[in-house]
């Protein structure tokens, strides 16, 4: 239950971060209207304050990182317990088939017959067709 809710918080805070990036404004933004204003210098300078999207973003990104590793340890603890009884689902459900109680009697076989001893006779020549019509044949 507890890694499902780690889960969902996961994926939740991943769709955040996608988001708050999104809605940011890139620093190159600007440039178009900020040359030839004397304003070129500052377009891609130091940005001063920061605002509440990329603190935001910041603080999401630390928490993915965190809930990253958090999972990674955990599955790595798991793998490491040795092998367990294997999760078959659907197939755990399953009978083996019953074996017979009384044996079956076995048939005897018969033993393989011999190939067929080849002739040394060459083989009779494939005689040609004529056409019926004698005038077609020219």
């Amino acid at each position: 239950m507890l890694m499902q809710l780690i889960n969902v918080v996961y994926v939740l805070v991943a769709i955040a971060i996608i988001a708050f990036v999104l809605l940011q404004q890139g620093s190159g933004a600007q440039a178009g209207s900020g040359f030839g204003g004397g304003a070129s210098a500052t377009v891609f300078g130091a940005r001063g304050a920061s605002n509440f999207l990329s603190k935001s973003t910041k603080w999401l990104a630390i928490a993915f990182f965190v809930i990253s590793m958090g999972l990674a340890i955990y599955a790595s603890r798991q793998a490491n317990r040795g092998p367990g009884k294997a999760d078959l689902g659907v197939m755990a459900q399953q009978q083996a088939p019953a074996k017979p109680a009384v044996p079956v009697a076995q048939v005897p076989v018969a033993p393989a017959a011999a190939p067929a001893a080849v002739s040394a006779q060459p083989a009779a020549p494939v005689a040609e067709e004529k056409p019926a019509n004698p005038a077609q044949g020219q």
